[in-house]
């Protein structure tokens, strides 16, 4: 793990995210990477669900994910990412990493767009400053 992210949560695997083999299910990634795209905009003083009341909705357009190393019961990770506009998509490029010894399991895509009151909207002010701030 060498790469500066824009932010990063710590997680840990519970067991019942396990499948047959003992490792994390596939799905349960979409959620982790879900988990960690809400908690960034938390830790930058937004929610999907306030934007959501103000009739903007950020949905997912495209997930691109590659698995490289599973995750098993109880294995602590951290959740990365780093984020970037590019015309009406923002998008996010997410990599999990698998703690102590910073293992890469998972690195994804993920594709959002918004929808205000129903419409496809190339930017949404609130966000668009949220990525100018830091970047």
């Amino acid at each position: 793990m060498n790469k500066d992210y824009r932010f990063t949560l710590p997680m840990k695997v519970r067991d019942y995210e396990c499948d047959l083999q003992g490792i994390v299910n596939n799905a349960n990634y979409q959620h982790y990477t879900e988990h960690t795209r809400h908690e960034f905009l938390l830790n930058e003083g937004m929610s999907f669900a306030e934007l959501h009341q103000q009739g903007i909705d950020a949905v997912v357009a495209r997930i691109s994910m590659s698995f490289k190393t599973p995750l098993r019961s109880r294995d602590e990770f951290l959740s990365c990412l780093n984020v970037c506009k590019e015309g009406a998509r923002y998008v996010f490029h997410q990599d999990i990493f698998r703690l102590p010894d910073h293992q890469l399991a998972l690195r994804a895509i993920v594709d959002i767009v918004c929808l205000v009151n129903g419409k496809l909207v190339v930017g949404v002010p609130e966000l668009d400053q949220l990525l100018t701030d830091d970047e």
